[in-house]
């Protein structure tokens, strides 16, 4: 922002979505803080994957994009090639796409951000999902039903999932259901769930941001407790892990009138929330207005690096969530040892004489996958009871916190391919 902004400057069609995207920085931020402070290993799902630039502006400033990315340099020109590649042709998609740093959940098919955030916890001991669930992705089938993941997290062997509710009030062209509700109502319902919930509401950026570091101070000894006790053999029965329900305004701190129309904290924040420059040039002067409004001339140099005071607020290497081994191209993947398959199948010396079942002769072929050994990390999801689907002579169903698997009709979580 050195010289007054012009309609040059802008690009002729805007794409993207900004209505979630503060609230993804802001967690993101306090997430940072808190991998510095307890050293933690820490992985960020994106349910409302479509605040990609949200991923995208925070794995740059922490240093990952221009390291994967080197023409996607710390200066201005690197600025100046992020901004323009976004959501542009033969650029990058405005979701958390695969290549964007730490992304193993675009977002943009919502509904299995918790999902996929439990599937890395499990067997993962060390590792902690930041998984951020947003109110319209919390209205889909899958996402209603994957709360109850939590019935099958071990602490004492698996890692943790911290979910965390994002009501901003709006999709993207009427309320949702969640943020309708009272906290009374919210706190009956996810109590249901087996989750302990904290509420982090507000609007004003300086007292939510002290709300939100004393909340996950809180909720990471939570989670930490609920672990050791488990692994000290001092803890029966299903946890009751910690969750946050945060509100915060759609559109945060962005314009906040719009042609005489509300912009923030409505619906119509949901996108990009000025646009049309050509037949409204005094847009041009409200977009101007709430760039400046973050002041970068006090968080970049000269050259456009961020200040080192700033960037010093990011952990550093493979703590960098960005950076995290787990999230990124399969850098702790290993091959699987696959038995030949042929030999597994069915003698058919005549048609209609033998009598065989698909899913039996497959259990037989998973049961020797990796040399017929129980490999960690060897996990699959069935969404119906082995009695009435059975698998041959897979190993039976593990307990998980007392509860026998087999119990829970809904999902069997059983071995099945080593994904780390």
């Amino acid at each position: 922002m050195h010289e007054p902004l012009k309609f040059e400057h802008i690009k002729p069609r805007l794409l993207g979505h900004w209505g979630t995207t503060p609230g993804l920085n802001f967690i993101y931020v306090h997430f940072n803080r808190l991998i510095k402070k307890h050293d933690l290993n820490v992985i960020y799902v994106t349910g409302p994957g479509h605040g990609g630039p949200g991923l995208v502006a925070n794995t740059y400033l922490e240093g990952t994009y221009s390291e994967l990315y080197p023409n996607i340099s710390q200066t201005k020109e690197g600025l100046k090639k992020l901004f323009k590649q976004f959501s542009f042709p033969g650029g990058i998609p405005s979701h958390v796409a695969p290549e964007t740093p730490g992304s193993i959940h675009e977002g943009g098919e919502l509904g299995y951000s918790i999902a996929h955030a439990y599937g890395a916890a499990f067997d993962n001991p060390d590792l902690l999902v930041c998984c951020v669930v947003g109110d319209g992705e919390a209205e889909t089938g899958p996402l209603a039903a994957s709360w109850h993941s939590n019935k099958f997290l071990n602490p004492a062997r698996d890692g943790a999932v911290l979910s965390i509710l994002h009501l901003n009030g709006y999709k993207i062209a009427n309320p949702t259901i969640l943020s309708r509700l009272s906290d009374a109502e919210l706190t009956q319902l996810f109590t249901g769930y087996g989750y302990k919930p904290y509420f982090v509401e507000g609007h004003e950026p300086e007292t939510m941001h002290q709300l939100m570091a004393h909340t996950l101070d809180t909720v990471i000894e939570e989670i930490h407790a609920i672990q050791n006790d488990a692994r000290a053999g001092q803890s029966a029965g299903l946890p009751v892990w910690p969750m946050i329900i945060l509100r915060t305004p759609k559109g945060w701190t962005g314009p906040k009138v719009v042609d005489g129309k509300p912009v923030e904290d409505t619906w119509r924040a949901h996108q990009v929330p000025v646009t049309n420059f050509v037949s409204h040039p005094d847009h041009v002067k409200i977009l101007e207005e709430w760039l400046k409004g973050y002041s970068p001339e006090e968080l970049f140099d000269g050259n456009g690096k961020l200040i080192p005071e700033l960037a010093e607020l990011a952990p550093s290497g493979e703590r960098r969530m960005g950076a995290n081994p787990h999230a990124n191209g399969g850098l702790l993947l290993k091959d699987l040892v696959m038995p030949d398959f042929r030999e597994y199948a069915v003698r058919v010396t005549k048609p209609g004489t033998e009598t065989a079942e698909a899913t039996r002769v497959l259990g037989n072929l998973l049961r020797d996958v990796g040399g017929g050994t129980n490999l960690p990390g060897k996990q699959r999801i069935a969404p119906q009871p082995r009695q009435s689907q059975p698998q041959g002579h897979y190993p039976r169903n593990r307990k998980v916190r007392g509860v026998s698997q087999g119990e829970v009709r809904a999902h069997t979580r059983i071995p099945l391919v080593q994904a780390r």
